[in-house]
C-alpha cells in the first residue's frame, strides 16, 4: 500500500517516530538503525515502509534502507516470526550479515537479538534456506555475464545467495557480486561492496 514515506520527522519514542507527511502523521514503528540515524524533529526523513495488516491489528513498519526492507519481509514469512521479533533482528543484524547467517547456520548471530531464542534461530534458517533452494534455481547453472568467471567459488556463490535472501533475482544478483568481487575480500566485505553499488 506504501512504498515509502517522506516528510517531517515530528516525534521519536523508544520504538517508533512520527512523520509529517503533508499534515498527516503517520507513526511508523522502526528499527534501531533509524532511530539512532534520525535527525532532530523539524528534519525531513524518507522511510521504505511494509504495511501490516492482521484482524486485530494494523502498523506502519518503516526501515532506512531497501535492503533492511526486504530482511524484514523475508523474516515475517517464517512460522512465528512476528513484526516484533523481525524488527529486533533488522535492529541488530546487518542485512550483509543476515544473508551470510542464514547460509552458514550461524544460530548465535539470530540469538543475540532481544527475545529471540535457539529455537527461532533454526527455524529462520531452515525455512529461508528452503525457500531459497525452492524459488531460485541452483547457484552452478548461473554463469558471470562480467570478467569471465565461473562460480566455482564457494564465497562467491555464497555472496549471491545472501543478495538472493534480500530479494535480489539471481540474474541482479550474480550481475552485482561479479562487478565487486575479489578473492582478496572476505563475504560479508564483497556483499557489503554489492549493496553499496547498488544503492
Amino acid at each position: 500500500m506504501f512504498a515509502y514515506l517522506k516528510g517531517i520527522l515530528v516525534r521519536k519514542t523508544a520504538d517508533s517516530i512520527i512523520i509529517d507527511v503533508n499534515g498527516v502523521g503517520y507513526k511508523v514503528f522502526t528499527a534501531g538503525s533509524a532511530l539512532s540515524a534520525s535527525n532532530e524533529t523539524g528534519s525531513e526523513i524518507k522511510l521504505h515502509t511494509y504495511f501490516y495488516v492482521r484482524e486485530d491489528t494494523q502498523a506502519l513498519y518503516g526501515f532506512l534502507h531497501e535492503e533492511e526492507l526486504k530482511m524484514f519481509e523475508q523474516l515475517i514469512t517464517v512460522t512465528g516470526v512476528g513484526p516484533k521479533a523481525a524488527l529486533s533482528l533488522v535492529s541488530n543484524i546487518l542485512p550483509s550479515q543476515f544473508g551470510i547467517a542464514v547460509l552458514t547456520d550461524d544460530i548465535e548471530s539470530f540469538t543475540k537479538a532481544p527475545g529471540i531464542g535457539k529455537k527461532t534461530a533454526q527455524r529462520i534458517i531452515l525455512e529461508l534456506k528452503d525457500k531459497l533452494k525452492k524459488l531460485h534455481k541452483p547457484l552452478t547453472d548461473i554463469k558471470t555475464e562480467t570478467s569471465g568467471l565461473q562460480l566455482s567459488s564457494n564465497k562467491m556463490q555464497e555472496a549471491i545467495s545472501a543478495l538472493i535472501m534480500l530479494g535480489y533475482s539471481s540474474q541482479e544478483a550474480n550481475k552485482t557480486i561479479s562487478t565487486v568481487y575479489d578473492e582478496e575480500k572476505t563475504i560479508e566485505e564483497i556483499i557489503k561492496d554489492a549493496l553499496k553499488s547498488s544503492l
